[in-house]
């Protein structure tokens, strides 16, 4: 097999529910691919089957040629699992932390201490190696939990929404990471609640209720979206999304901050016809202009059926 990751029909039921649903996915080495949905799309128990920390119900997984279920120990020798909630330990140091990890894989001597200061170096970390986990900022306990699973050179990285809560700036530091391994050729995997984080992917799946909505690069998923985006500037953003979304329906509009992306549902909805309802409820509004529609727009847009 090529593929990186590969699944065929792979479900997961939870009693009468399927958490993932006849999942196929292809994922080619040295790939960065995202999965994205909303709470309950199924984006963590993939990553759990993916992982082999569980059995699926029906279908098949392979990572890097293996099965997941027949061949689970060659599989973790392969791959990094990061869950959200990566389990440090707060009471050591973040060389303790390291140290740890690299003897629970067996990396071990020369080799684990020539790792372990690369990682340091790699994730910006060296200067905190004496500072216990327990005391570090979120987003340098991402980082670290990034070098731990990394300690064992895996080919696939699985990173399940790893960058939630943490801060912009540690965010975009820990994007520039996931660059690097890139280059290295390790193949990633990675889950986030952030559109602006699924524009960096080679490829992106849309998931809901378990099941493939959508997948393609970012550029391409953006040209699903039909007709023309709009940007809104207006006095009162909040009062003018929320008079839009009464006009054209709730799916059409977007607040981001001080913008509104506006979404026209119908061929009649121009930069004047949105310029007139907001006049109408007073609300003074300072620019329109056309713009390229977000993956956020793309994604209420499929996931409401195309439907205002």
């Amino acid at each position: 097999m090529d593929a990186a990751v590969l699944t065929r029909g792979l479900t997961k039921c939870f009693g009468s529910k399927c958490a993932v649903d006849a999942l196929d996915l292809e994922i080619a080495p040295g790939e960065i691919f995202g999965l994205v949905g909303p709470d309950g799309a199924g984006k963590t128990t993939t990553m759990r089957l993916l992982a082999s920390l569980m059995d699926p119900t029906s279908g098949d997984a392979w990572i890097l040629g293996r099965h997941t279920v027949r061949e689970a120990d060659e599989v973790k020798d392969e791959l990094a699992y990061m869950s959200q909630r990566f389990g440090l330990y707060a009471d050591l140091t973040v060389l303790e932390n390291l140290t740890f990890y690299a003897d629970l894989y067996g990396v071990v001597g020369k080799e684990r201490d020539e790792r372990i200061e690369r990682l340091l170096a790699f994730s910006n970390m060296a200067p905190f190696k004496r500072r216990r986990a327990g005391n570090l900022s979120g987003g340098m306990k991402q980082k670290l939990g990034l070098a731990c699973a990394l300690v064992h050179s895996p080919q696939v990285l699985l990173l399940d929404e790893p960058t939630n809560g943490v801060d912009p700036v540690s965010r975009r530091d820990f994007w520039r990471i996931l660059y690097q391994l890139l280059k290295e050729g390790v193949t990633i995997v990675v889950s986030t609640a952030y559109l602006d984080e699924a524009e960096r992917c080679s490829r992106v799946a849309l998931l809901h209720e378990g099941r493939l909505v959508a997948l393609d690069t970012p550029a391409a998923m953006r040209r699903l979206l039909p007709g023309q985006t709009f940007e809104v500037h207006a006095a009162d953003p909040r009062r003018a999304a929320g008079r839009l979304r009464e006009a054209l329906g709730a799916s059409s509009v977007i607040l981001f901050g001080d913008r509104i992306n506006v979404v026209a549902p119908t061929p009649e909805t121009t930069a004047d016809s949105i310029r007139s309802l907001l006049a109408g409820a007073e609300i003074d509004v300072a620019s329109i202009r056309p713009t390229e529609p977000t993956l956020e727009n793309v994604f209420v847009s499929l996931l409401s059926g195309g439907k205002s």
